[in-house]
């Protein structure tokens, strides 16, 4: 049987709403990914922080969670981290509404490909998350959730057909993403009772 893993990289955020403390919110987001992460089946679960980021993988995980700490939070440094796993896939943390299923999308090409990724929506630079074959190809470059896209990645792929493009989630890293965020939609309660609070979510 495959043994998959997935991390959520417990990096910094770049941007916080009006009024709302920046600590809190990103222990707000950390918590719905990992309140998430605890639906998934088939896969087991864990966190990555640097250690100067250990407070917020200690507030939000569960007892027993594993939790990687990395000397840089990226995929790389995580992947890096691993063992004992046939496949990883590492999320972004600041997405707290994503589904199930888009992670299941993103792990699901490793059966033909040993890379996959999937694009933060909203057309800027940046990443939802990536998962890979372990051990990670020679060719993967340095990866960086917040800058990197797809085609650099391809570029640096053997063949193009060596990486899969998954469905894009959006992540909260500004004004407009918030906007997107669908009270009517189940999950999230953290970051929803955080911003209901401040007034930015009704």
């Amino acid at each position: 049987m495959v043994r998959r893993v997935v991390v959520a990289l417990l990096g910094p955020v770049t941007w916080t709403p009006p009024g709302v403390d920046p600590a809190r919110f990103r222990t707000a987001l950390a918590e719905d990914t990992v309140d998430l992460m605890a639906t998934l089946t088939e896969v087991d679960t864990a966190v990555a922080v640097t250690p100067a980021d250990r407070w917020v993988a200690d507030a939000v995980t569960w007892p027993g969670m594993p939790v990687y700490e990395v000397a840089e939070p990226t995929p790389n440094a995580v992947f890096a981290a691993l063992s004992g796993y046939d496949q990883a896939a590492v999320l972004a943390a600041d997405a707290p509404d994503v589904p199930g299923l888009t992670i299941g999308k993103l792990l699901r090409p490793l059966t033909s490909r040993p890379v996959a990724v999937a694009p933060a929506e909203g057309g800027g630079p940046g990443l939802f998350g990536v998962a890979v074959r372990l051990p990670v190809p020679e060719w993967l470059p340095p990866l960086d959730l917040d800058r990197t896209v797809p085609a650099t990645v391809r570029a640096a792929a053997p063949r193009p057909g060596d990486l899969a493009v998954t469905p894009a989630w959006r992540r909260l890293r500004g004004p407009a993403d918030l906007a997107t965020l669908d009270p009517a939609v189940e999950g999230w309660e953290a970051t929803r009772a955080l911003l209901s609070g401040a007034g930015h979510a009704g």
